[in-house]
């Protein structure tokens, strides 16, 4: 599968300028004020105590924030950060090592968190709850487990999928915050943000066009605005208006919606191949030659989202919503 501009997965491009537009605070943080305003909360309730904060579980689609979230607490809380995935940590002596190596009040993110395997997970369990690991010691009949006391620490898990995560686990996280889409008028902010952290010259139409086809996603948003800061320095002397946003989204094939060119050919095979439904899945892949595990899992997701797809028992139908972005007319049935 090629690489997406409009996925909001993280890409090699993101890594090098998405630390620097970071928020560092929550008062810096735009949007998500329900899980902001609790989080400020219990940060402060925690350092008027002196204790560490509560283990905290963040959940939502990928590029909504909860890595920066992560690195706001841990500067909120004046504290370290340590930041690892499920994936990367193999084995429960792996997980133990890190936890040995936190100070006192410090922060583990685990991203992906749902995506460790079941003994590094056991191992979380009395850290979690008793700031202690049970180690083996010897082999055999001589084997005997010692436990050993860890600091005070805040286990702060990430995840795209909750559904995923073992009922032990979810349970033994006394904060946990979903992350939802951000609205066009959110994202324009974050855009003009990052336009003045990286010394782009932008209106407010501009920065709203561009937000509007940013899918609900400040990663995407910012990538967004890197190519169209390619655009306007080539075409237009530096300066994003509306119509040079929409000029360079419009060659990069990012549609009004946020649909690039696969989204399109999906709703369009559906529609004028098959009448907009209900087709299969399978039949829906072999159509437009792509795989049928991509479509449900990186495609779909957003056309059901926001209306231009159902899934049915018989198959995926275009929805009205899908002819008229087309600016087609469904064929009514006799």
């Amino acid at each position: 599968m090629e690489r997406r501009i409009i996925s909001t997965e993280i890409q090699e491009e993101d890594q090098a300028q998405e630390f620097s537009l970071r928020p560092r605070k929550l008062s810096e943080y735009i949007g998500q004020e329900k899980a902001k305003q609790s989080l400020g909360i219990y940060i402060e309730a925690a350092k008027n105590r002196g204790e560490s904060l509560d283990h905290v579980l963040l959940y939502g689609p990928p590029g909504l924030g909860k890595t920066t979230l992560a690195g706001i607490i841990s500067n909120e809380m004046g504290v370290n950060v340590k930041i690892t995935s499920g994936p990367a940590i193999a084995k429960p002596g792996e997980m133990a090592a890190i936890l040995s190596g936190l100070g006192e009040g410090d922060i583990l993110f685990v991203d992906e968190i749902h995506r460790l395997n079941r003994q590094v997970e056991e191992v979380l369990y009395p850290a979690m709850e008793d700031y202690a690991i049970d180690i083996m010691i010897g082999k055999g009949q001589s084997a005997r487990s010692i436990r050993l006391d860890l600091p005070h620490f805040t286990l702060v898990g990430a995840t795209t999928r909750a559904g995923l995560l073992s009922a032990p686990l979810r349970d033994r996280f006394g904060i946990i915050h979903h992350l939802e889409f951000y609205t066009p008028q959110e994202l324009s902010v974050i855009i003009r943000h990052s336009a003045d952290k990286l010394g782009v010259t932008i209106d407010r139409e501009g920065a709203y066009e561009m937000a509007r086809r940013s899918r609900g996603t400040p990663r995407l948003a910012n990538r967004l605005l890197k190519r169209v800061r390619d655009y306007a320095e080539v075409e237009y002397e530096g300066k994003i208006t509306r119509e040079v946003a929409g000029e360079a989204l419009d060659l990069l094939e990012v549609d009004k919606m946020g649909l690039d060119s696969n989204d399109r050919l999906i709703l369009m095979t559906i529609i004028e191949k098959f009448d907009g439904g209900p087709v299969g899945l399978d039949t829906l892949s072999a159509a437009i030659g792509e795989d049928a595990g991509t479509i449900e899992e990186v495609y779909e997701p957003y056309l059901v989202k926001n209306g231009l797809i159902n899934r049915t028992p018989k198959g995926r139908v275009a929805t009205d919503q899908a002819y008229h972005h087309f600016g087609q007319k469904r064929e009514m049935e006799e």
